[in-house]
């Protein structure tokens, strides 16, 4: 199922005069070419946790996957609100996208497959597809998450822009 498009709202405020905001393509273009986000989850007791992690764009959505063991496994469990950012480190140039939302286990073995083969293909990593998960050579387990967006921020660099993405709940 591919979520809906988004409606796009530029934001004057945060924005150079004469600017316009930045497409959707061109923001998903970005986050299909990005290799490695900075995923923000909450600890149980309400402290940030923010780790960078490698995300696949599929499907109008970034998938990641997390061992089971992790930070971050805990707490995507206990809250599965959380943010997936990326952009370039340039101040001049490029475009930052932070997207929001829920995070959803992936358990169906079709669908794992087919991200384990985007996960070779985009980042040179090998995993095995279990059940209901990804394994490794070295037997650890990975639970593989869907980011399903409520809303995406895109935020231009030059020209400075801001566009909010707000996805039909």
């Amino acid at each position: 199922m591919l979520t809906p498009a988004p409606t796009a709202e530029f934001d004057d405020r945060f924005s150079e005069p004469g600017s316009s905001p930045v497409s959707w393509a061109e923001v998903a273009g970005i986050l299909e070419r990005a290799e490695v986000f900075w995923l923000s989850t909450v600890r149980a007791d309400g402290r940030p946790h923010v780790t960078p992690i490698p995300a696949v764009w599929r499907r109008e959505r970034l998938h990641f996957c997390t061992g089971t063991q992790e930070q971050k496994t805990a707490n995507l469990r206990r809250e599965p609100r959380c943010i997936l950012t990326t952009g370039t480190p340039a101040l001049h140039g490029g475009i930052d996208v932070v997207v929001e939302g829920s995070a959803v286990r992936v358990a169906d073995r079709a669908e794992l497959v087919e991200l384990a083969a985007l996960w070779k293909a985009k980042l040179d990593w090998d995993f095995e597809v279990g059940d209901d998960a990804f394994g490794d050579a070295d037997g650890r387990t990975a639970h593989v998450f869907l980011l399903d967006p409520s809303k995406v921020l895109a935020f231009g660099k030059g020209p400075y822009t801001q566009t909010r993405f707000r996805f039909p709940a």
